[in-house]
Order: structure tokens, then sequence, then C-alpha cells
């Protein structure tokens, strides 16, 4: 019993702590990094934004934040613009792993400039969509997919709209946005799938034991999805012996266009053999944890300096959200492989973009090849940009930008 006692307010005390990190994360590492500093005040050249939750100093007059509550459990976070004209068609954007709403803080502006109400919501889990840090043993089905169409669908109803022009999702909001536009195309007109492709789950593909396999390897190896599916892994995250802001760092840098190892191809099969060919990133070594993963390619000072895309100011956002959080509300998306509509195809008007140096275009053998052939009825446009890996939105966002507005122009003229 005093066992027990001791584990929880130890757990208690270390959640305390993440949020009061969290709250002065900024300060901390300021004080930490003077070159972080220097680098927060030359970039923070736009007036201050007091009307959004988070980002203050980098999100531009025309975004705001509001809290709504989507009558599925959950009171959601959304950045938004466009809001001024509520005859506006509606754009849902569904932001991934470890990301939140803010990783559309490039598409905001120029999607409403293009005549949209453009809402980015922090999804379930994530940001300030939480209020205390999710554990591991909460409801997993929460996390299922048709679960979290239900977010997306009770946050479009909380705004009055009874169709969305286009949903739009990377990462894992990249399937989220699938299934939205596969269970509900009556609500759904369009869908933009980014850096994940939509194919078969990969139970349906395999029905292998690839962990077993990957372990069985000369080089021992695990896949991520299954690491991050694991009691241990927001630990290893949260509290990262380089910090939650390195560790994310790291971790952004590995799967960009800025590192220079990724140069991706298409794998043969759900073999271990073949996936050993991906990077770390995806499928780590046997003994290693994603903080001792992400500390082996930490980037220098010099590579940060470098990255435009993620400046310091941005990715101080993310690791204040992150402290305060914890990382296990979006850990859980990994928890779960649902099977049921495996067969079933998009057949609302689809596109796909990811960078040219995104492995995830790869990283389920067959999934973007079975989406230009069959999977997505109406695809209507498959782009791979240049210079971009994961984060393609955030590392080339005006080409992406004019991807996106010619799609959901063509697709609503289509619809009209």
């Amino acid at each position: 019993m005093k066992s027990n006692s001791t584990a929880l307010t130890r757990r208690i005390l270390l959640q305390g702590a993440g949020v009061f990190l969290a709250q002065s994360a900024i300060a901390v590492l300021r004080a930490a990094d003077p070159q972080r500093t220097a680098a927060v005040a030359q970039t923070s050249s736009i007036p201050r934004n007091d009307n959004v939750e988070y980002g203050q100093d980098a999100l531009p007059a025309g975004i705001r934040s509001r809290i709504i509550d989507n009558n599925n459990g959950v009171k959601m976070h959304i950045l938004e613009s466009g809001f001024q004209d509520r005859s506006r068609p509606c754009v849902v954007l569904l932001h991934g792993f470890p990301e939140l709403a803010y990783t559309w803080r490039n598409q905001l502006l120029p999607l409403a400039q293009a005549g949209f109400h453009v809402i980015a919501p922090d999804l379930r889990g994530y940001g300030r969509s939480v209020k205390t840090p999710v554990t591991y043993d909460e409801d997993i089905l929460q996390y299922s997919r048709v679960n979290l169409v239900s977010d997306v669908v009770g946050l479009v109803r909380a705004l009055s709209y009874a169709k969305v022009a286009g949903v739009i999702g990377h990462d894992w909001g990249s399937p989220v946005a699938a299934w939205c536009a596969l269970i509900r195309p009556d609500v759904f007109q369009s869908v933009v799938l980014v850096s994940t492709p939509f194919g078969r789950p990969r139970k349906a593909v395999a029905g292998i034991d690839i962990d077993r396999d990957l372990a069985a390897l000369p080089r021992p190896r695990k896949h991520y999805s299954s690491y991050w599916a694991t009691r241990g892994a927001n630990e290893d995250m949260w509290h990262a012996p380089q910090g939650v802001h390195d560790l994310l760092r790291a971790l952004y840098y590995f799967k960009s266009a800025d590192w220079k190892g990724n140069k991706p191809f298409p794998l043969k099969s759900w073999t271990a053999t073949e996936l050993a060919k991906m990077p770390e990133y995806y499928v780590m070594d046997l003994d290693k944890t994603t903080a001792q993963t992400m500390a082996a390619v930490m980037p220098t000072q010099a590579q940060i300096a470098e990255s435009k895309w993620m400046p310091e100011k941005d990715l101080q956002v993310y690791s204040a959200e992150y402290l305060r959080t914890g990382f296990q509300g979006g850990l859980n998306y990994y928890r779960g492989d649902l099977t049921a509509f495996a067969a079933r195809t998009i057949d609302v008007p689809a596109c796909y973009i990811a960078g040219a140096s995104e492995w995830g275009v790869y990283q389920t053998p067959g999934a973007f090849e079975a989406m230009q052939h069959g999977a997505c009825t109406r695809l209507m446009g498959v782009h791979l940009v240049k210079g971009a890996g994961h984060s393609v939105v955030e590392e080339q966002p005006e080409e992406v930008n004019r991807l996106l507005v010619e799609f959901l122009r063509q697709s609503t003229t289509k619809e009209a």
C-alpha cells in the first residue's frame, strides 16, 4: 500500500512539474540558450496576436482560437481563419503526431484568402484540447478511427455546418481525413491526404509477425509504431534526457528534407528485410528508445540555423505544449488497427500530397500504388513536392498552398 501511494505521489509530482515547465517553457529555454533567444527576437517581427491560445508571437492577425464542445466528449481547441463571413465553405485541417493545430499555421490565412472558412483543431489528446495529461490506462476506444471521425463531425456540426468542402489531413490526420470521407461522404465533399497514402491496414495486408521478424534480423530492429504503442513510450519521450525541445528538434529534422539521408524508394513487400531499409525513425534499433534514437541525430547549431521552416519560435510552441500534456494522447492513436472497412473505397474527389523526400509514401508497401489504382475512385492529383520531407506543409508551404487551393476550387466546382 505504501509503495502504491508513493508511486501515485511521484506521478502527480511529475505531471505537475510538466505543467509548470510548460507554463514557463519559453523563459527557461531562453535562459538556457542565449542563441535561441536571439533567434526568436530576430524572427518575431509581427504584432502580438492575443486572440490565440498559443503562438501569440508567431500567428498573424486574422487567425484566432476558440474552444468548441464537439458533443462527443471533447472541448476542442481550434485555430481558424476566414471566420468573418459565415457564407464561406468550410475546410478542416487535421494534424498528425507529434503535431498540433499549429502545424497548419502557414495554410490558415492563404486558404481563407482563397474564400474558405478554415478550421484546424487540436485533435483528441492534443494541445489545448487536453486539460490534464492523458494516461495509458484511459479508454482506448476513444481513439478508434470511427470515434475520431465522430469528433470531427461533431465539431463541424457545432459550428453549424452540414457539409465540409474539404477535409485535409497530415500524417495521422491523413487516415482520419480518409475515414471522414469514407464513412461520411454526405458531410465531407472532398479529401486531401498528406504524407500518409490511403491503403489497407497493415494486418490485412500482411498477416505476419513483423515484430518477431524484425527482432530476428542480424541487426535486430523494431517498428516504431509497435514501440509507440507500449506503456513506456510516453515516459521515454516526455522525460527524455535531452528534453522535449531537443527531442522534437531532432525528430522533425531527421524526417525532413534537411536530413540528406532521406532518399525514399518503393519497398517490395511487408517483410523485415524490406522494412529495415527505412531510416531508424521508422524502423528503430531493437535496444534503442525514441529518445536515444533522436539523440544520435541531433542537428548541429549550424544545421538548426539553416532550418528556415522550423525556427525556434515555432518549435517552442510545440515543446511548450508537449511539456504540458505529455505525448500519450497522440501515442494512443498507434494502439489500434481497424480492418472492418479494408475493402471500401473513397469515392469523393481526392488528392495526395507528400514531400519528395518523404519515406511515409512507401512505409506501407503497396498502399501508395493501391491509392492510385482503385482505393480512391476519384483521385484528381498525386504530388511529390521537391525540397520537402515528412513536414511538407511546413517545409514547402507556398507549393502546398497552391496545390490545395487548386484542388479545392476544382473539387467544389465539380460538386456544385
